[in-house]
């Protein structure tokens, strides 16, 4: 069965995205992409939301100059896109589910091929979270406290507690922490 990788960068206070969806704070570098470009070998398709979406499909289509590998896995792995409000996905190889998550993701993950990637997101990987479907957690935690923003966990329902599968440091001072779920209690 396929695994919910959810891959997300946050500050060290805990914010997904500063107060007004800011996220000129990310530290990306050539070490970077390289841990980007190794996640992207291990999954056949990426899932988001439509705040996610959006910003990505104006950045990758055209930013083959700047990250050609990045790019290129981008734009040609299967995207899938969770939304009740947009209309249409029209970036390369992309499907829009309005209805059901729930259902949609338990179908995705039993079906054959490589795992599936979760990036930014809030409000899937909250969804997600609290319907369990999420099977690995990777927080990118950038050396950088925000003091006020958009916090990543939000409405997750009872307690979950994380269990440290590994960690690694990168030069730019991002620690990328690897949980998977563990015990939910009460909250």
């Amino acid at each position: 069965m396929r695994k919910i990788i959810a891959s997300m960068m946050v500050s060290v206070d805990g914010m997904f995205a500063g107060p007004n969806g800011e996220l000129d704070w990310h530290h990306v570098d050539a070490e970077f992409n390289a841990y980007a470009e190794e996640l992207l070998d291990h999954v056949d398709a990426i899932l988001m939301g439509r705040v996610t979406y959006e910003l990505m499909a104006a950045y990758w289509p055209s930013a083959g100059e700047d990250d050609p590998v990045i790019a290129a896995r981008m734009n040609s792995l299967p995207k899938i896109v969770f939304s009740r409000t947009l209309d249409k996905a029209e970036w390369n190889n992309t499907r829009l589910i309005k209805e059901d998550i729930a259902e949609e993701v338990a179908e995705l993950k039993r079906q054959p091929g490589k795992d599936l990637v979760l990036f930014g997101s809030a409000t899937v990987l909250n969804t997600l979270m609290r319907l369990e479907l999420i099977d690995e957690y990777r927080l990118i935690v950038n050396p950088v406290v925000l003091g006020q923003g958009k916090p990543l966990f939000q409405d997750v329902g009872a307690r979950l507690e994380l269990q440290l599968m590994k960690t690694r440091v990168l030069d730019s001072g991002n620690v990328i922490l690897y949980y998977r779920p563990g015990k939910r209690t009460a909250a």
